[in-house]
């Protein structure tokens, strides 16, 4: 019924904002109708059901916070992949990158890591990429990975250009370090 949805996948933001939705309604209609069922049963609140039916609260709220942020989430537009694939390469693309901190959201519509580099693009008016830049390169460091260059931009054009170098230089260095960059900063998105 469901694909298996991956993070970093182009409409990845958008398939799990349905999922996380359906989960968070599925939940809190069992937990209703386990409450409706212990009262139907025996006539009063006062019942073993009615503690299960709010217990059963705990996992419904928990799928309601994650169903918020995911409504909040933008993921990468379509026209903004049409313009960004034909220059990936053999670059591995990471979509849909949506990271939080304690001060602030940072979407990356478009993200890569080679040779310890990565580089992303947002079209965000609000976003603040020096503090993503420190929030990402804390991360990493707390991952054990120094070191690593992170370079973010809003413009499509240069960010472009940069993927073509990677290209063109053949700095293709699909490394088993870059593999676990791109594990930690999945990890760390939503």
């Amino acid at each position: 019924m469901f694909k298996r949805i991956i993070k970093g996948d182009f409409n990845y933001l958008s398939k799990k904002k349905a999922r996380v939705i359906i989960m968070t309604v599925f939940l809190f209609a069992m937990s209703i109708g386990i409450f409706i069922t212990g009262y139907v049963t025996t006539g009063t609140k006062k019942n073993l059901l009615t503690i299960v039916a709010v217990l059963g609260c705990l996992p419904a709220s928990k799928s309601a916070v994650s169903m918020i942020m995911f409504l909040r989430a933008k993921g990468c537009p379509l026209d903004i992949k049409e313009k960004i694939e034909p220059h990936t390469g053999k670059l591995v693309s990471m979509y849909d990158m949506y990271f939080t901190s304690y001060d602030a959201n940072f979407p990356i519509l478009h993200m890569i890591v080679n040779n310890k580099v990565v580089i992303g693009f947002y079209n965000d008016l609000k976003f603040d990429d020096s503090k993503c830049v420190k929030h990402l390169t804390t991360m990493l460091a707390n991952a054990g990975y120094n070191n690593v260059t992170i370079s973010l931009t809003s413009d499509l054009n240069k960010y472009i250009n940069m993927l073509d170098n990677f290209n063109e230089k053949d700095i293709l260095d699909e490394s088993v370090q870059d593999d676990e960059i791109r594990i930690s900063l999945y990890e760390i998105t939503l």
